[in-house]
């Protein structure tokens, strides 16, 4: 109660601090205090505004930072935006750059894959790829032509349904792709048509599977025989064509002994001892001429043989008793003039050969080397032939050397083809052709033995023959 009527009083007189006893009011006090709590205050504000002011600084300064700050993150921003507009326009550069060397790429790509599907639809040979089930992948217009089917009807078939008459089977594929290597197969049809086949297995690619070529080598093949035959008939026809000037000499001879028997005979003085001894000498050039002729005829039976086993050696000693009967009627030197020497390895196996055609072959080699010797003119000279035989891996090897005069380069080069003749006067060309052909020889050795024949020589020294027979 007290209390409020205090605070009534004080509300109802509010400077009663300052009142005098009188009931007057001091205002200087009031002033003073007034001054003094405006003076508290505003030192109070001022101490404010300092502090709001240092605050304001620090906080500007701190602005500034962040602002700095700011413009630096801006910059470097700016910067790096900057780069990465540069680095894209660089990019969209080298991509402008690298989708015009695509489009050029492909472009180039579709050309060699054009040029590519030409060349294999163009070649003169059977193109067919197959994946690893056996279905075609390629069928080149070779193929369409040998066939007669269309590459839009077989692509994606199996092979041997789509073409049940192709040569190929699939044993064959199988094998090129089991032993990942090619596969070279010859077929031929009762010699009606020749096949070379060749299957090539597919590495590094996606989708395996084996090329197939299949070459028609019908012309090919009968060319070559062709060009066998020929050989052949040029070998026969050389053999002949010496045989018969080795039958020509002695028949010539037994004419002129004739005519001159003739002519003694119309003489009026006969000289028996003279006549007789021309008959004598016609009989022997008769029988000359029988041993060339039974020699052929020998020869020409033997054609058709098998061949047989038989001792090389005892072949040659029948060649060289056969070329004392035959060759003792050329021109020239005779054989049976020249020394033979013989030089045989012990125990030399048998070997399978025609015996007559090496018989024939030696022949021919004893006519060369005594048209041979035969040109030496130094009355000195001992022509002389050396026979070696002896047995070096697995084949026989014959080695006939004369020292008589030997070939130069150029003869050493031709000596084996057909109808070939050395170097000689016009005059003595028609019986010295039929002494320098030696195609026969090498026909002999390796046609029909499956052998090797060359020759060394010196033009001064002489010439040796080198024959190589397997041992079959």
């Amino acid at each position: 109660m007290t209390v409020l009527l205090y605070s009534q009083l004080a509300a109802a007189d509010m400077f009663w601090f300052v009142r005098e006893d009188n009931g007057d009011t001091n205002w200087q006090y009031v002033a003073n205090f007034s001054s003094g709590i405006l003076i508290i205050a505003l030192s109070l504000t001022i101490i404010r505004l300092a502090f709001t002011r240092r605050t304001a600084r620090r906080y500007n300064h701190e602005l500034e930072e962040i602002r700095a700050q700011l413009e630096e993150r801006v910059k470097e921003r700016t910067a790096t935006l900057d780069e990465a507009n540069n680095m894209l326009q660089q990019s969209n550069s080298a991509l402008e750059e690298e989708i015009a060397e695509h489009r050029e790429t492909t472009t180039l790509l579709r050309q060699s894959e054009s040029y590519i599907t030409n060349i294999l639809r163009s070649l003169p040979l059977m193109l067919i790829g197959l994946n690893k089930k056996g279905e075609i992948t390629q069928w080149n217009s070779r193929a369409e032509e040998t066939s007669g089917l269309p590459a839009d009807r077989v692509l994606g078939k199996d092979l041997w349904e789509a073409y049940p008459t192709i040569a190929v089977t699939a044993e064959q594929i199988q094998q090129a792709q089991d032993g990942d290597k090619l596969l070279t197969i010859k077929y031929s049809q009762r010699g009606q048509y020749h096949f070379d086949i060749t299957i090539y297995p597919l590495h590094d690619q996606q989708e395996t599977g084996v090329v197939i070529l299949i070459d028609d080598v019908t012309q090919r093949v009968k060319s070559e025989n062709m060009l066998v035959q020929r050989d052949k008939m040029s070998s026969m026809g050389e053999m002949a064509s010496v045989m018969a000037h080795d039958m020509n000499i002695p028949l010539q001879a037994i004419l002129k002994d004739l005519q001159m028997v003739r002519q003694d005979l119309t003489d009026d003085h006969i000289d028996p001892v003279a006549v007789n001894e021309l008959l004598e000498d016609a009989l022997i050039r008769g029988r000359q001429a029988a041993s060339v002729i039974d020699n052929l005829i020998n020869f020409s039976d033997s054609g058709a043989g098998e061949k047989q086993l038989a001792d090389v050696t005892a072949v040659m000693d029948h060649s060289i008793e056969l070329a004392a009967d035959v060759l003792s009627v050329t021109k020239g030197l005779r054989f049976k003039d020249v020394a033979i020497n013989q030089n045989y390895a012990d125990e030399l196996p048998q070997l399978r050969c025609h015996v007559p055609e090496l018989q024939q072959m030696f022949l021919s080699l004893f006519r060369y080397c005594c048209h041979a010797l035969g040109k030496i003119e130094d009355p000195a000279h001992s022509p002389a032939i050396n026979i070696e035989i002896s047995e070096f891996y697995d084949a026989i090897w014959v080695r006939v050397q004369h020292n008589g005069r030997g070939m130069s380069n150029e003869e050493q080069q031709l000596i084996f083809e057909p109808f070939f003749a050395g170097s000689h006067a016009a005059a003595d060309v028609a019986e010295n052709d039929a002494s320098e052909r030696l195609s026969f020889v090498q026909f002999i050795v390796q046609d029909q033995h499956q052998g090797q024949v060359a020759v060394t020589s010196d033009v001064n020294i002489g010439t040796t023959f080198h024959i190589q027979l397997p041992i079959l």
